[in-house]
């Protein structure tokens, strides 16, 4: 299992004690220092299930600055993706990959059920 996470994210760091807590082995990997590609994503979210727009951090400061609320409507899924994959910061975290399975942000009660 793959867990995306940038460290100093509160959300994160609360997400990894769970995993540990409850004894859940998993790969990690800092979403900046190695951002996922645009290849990663595409197949994470056809994986997932989830309207693209989930894997954008839309509570984030380079979101807002880019004002991606108003222009992802505009944009191709193709557009989203290769924009997503220019800047770890855009991405929503955490973000845990699994062989049948995508999580998208901490929610614990989600976790549990898929976990």
């Amino acid at each position: 299992m793959l867990f995306l996470e940038y460290p100093k994210c509160s959300t994160c760091r609360k997400a990894k004690k769970w995993l540990d807590e409850n004894g859940i082995a998993y790969e990690d990997r800092h979403i900046i220092e190695e951002n996922p590609t645009k290849e990663e994503l595409k197949e994470w979210y056809e994986k997932s299930g989830l309207p693209l727009k989930r894997f954008f951090n839309t509570s984030g400061m380079k979101y807002r600055e880019l004002k991606l609320k108003d222009r992802l409507p505009d944009m191709s899924e193709d557009e989203q993706l290769t924009l997503l994959a220019t800047d770890g910061m855009l991405v929503k975290r955490p973000l845990v990959i699994g062989d049948d399975f995508v999580l998208t942000g901490f929610k614990e009660q989600q976790w549990k059920e898929t976990l």
